[in-house]
């Protein structure tokens, strides 16, 4: 099998009129020996189903396929989506592959049960849509993702940090995350102005159901929305008052001096349970 390559990658923009747009969060991988260094990241099996955002001309789609997977793509540019079952069949025949025109971020069924997601994220929508798959999609058990830089590494914070904040607690209701490498940014047509690096997941069990997901986020959003505050001042709209607030903080175990950026997962959960 044959990855693409830069002349291939060009080849096919200009065949379909593509023009990579900053709209979409596009980039396009030109390097096979990365898209190998993704896939083999993600430890990606034969016979599995992969669930893939964004293929766009299908370098990294062709990389899973050559590892054996069976891939659910989901893109939502037209052209790319009606152009890729072609590029499989040309250079990966007999590939299993299913493309689906659809957002990320409304999809709410996907074939095959996928348990693993691989993707090259648009980096204007990579945490809504991470965060939107693991919240749908509980077969998908594992993954590797590429990110804009910052992303990642807010991503995979830990409490303390300048960069601990909203998406690193709400990541850490669905699974354990980690930087798993670098991306150059010469590997991507058009070449990108920031960093990229590689984040991979574990899911876990999830500490509750829906409805304390959604209030332990909400508390969330409200403690990293006035980060420099102390809880019981960030936390005052949603309990009603300072005093309310401290009460609540203090039911929990917690400090109401305290800031969002000091708390873990588990004692945002103990507040939201607490409400």
């Amino acid at each position: 099998m044959r990855l693409l390559g830069p002349s291939e990658i060009r080849e096919l923009a200009e065949r379909l009129d593509v023009a990579p747009t900053k709209k979409l969060g596009q980039n396009f991988v030109i390097d096979a020996n990365t898209v190998r260094k993704i896939v083999k990241s993600a430890g990606v099996q034969p016979g599995e189903t992969v669930v893939e955002v964004g293929p766009g001309l299908g370098s990294l789609t062709l990389g899973l396929l050559e590892a054996g997977a069976s891939v659910v793509a989901v893109e939502i540019d037209a052209r790319l989506a009606a152009a890729l079952p072609s590029t499989v069949e040309a250079f990966a025949p007999g590939s299993a592959l299913t493309v689906i025109h659809q957002d990320a971020l409304i999809i709410e069924v996907l074939p095959g049960d996928p348990t693993r997601l691989v993707a090259n994220l648009p980096y204007n929508v990579s945490v809504p849509v991470l965060l939107h798959f693991m919240e749908h999609f509980a077969s998908i058990r594992s993954g590797v993702v590429m990110v804009q830089a910052e992303v990642g590494h807010r991503l995979a914070a830990t409490p303390g940090s300048k960069i601990y904040g909203s998406p690193s607690v709400k990541a850490a209701w669905y699974g354990s995350w980690r930087i798993a490498g670098t991306v150059s940014r010469q590997v991507f047509w058009p070449v990108p102005n920031v960093d990229s690096v590689l984040v991979s997941f574990e899911r876990h069990s999830e500490p509750g159901d829906e409805v304390l997901r959604r209030r332990t986020f909400e508390l969330v959003d409200a403690a990293f929305g006035q980060r420099r505050k102390m809880l019981r001042q960030a936390l005052s709209d949603i309990f009603g008052s300072s005093a309310a607030a401290s009460q609540a903080l203090e039911g929990a175990g917690l400090a109401p001096t305290r800031r969002g950026e000091e708390l873990v997962l588990d004692d945002f959960v103990a507040l939201a349970r607490v409400v």
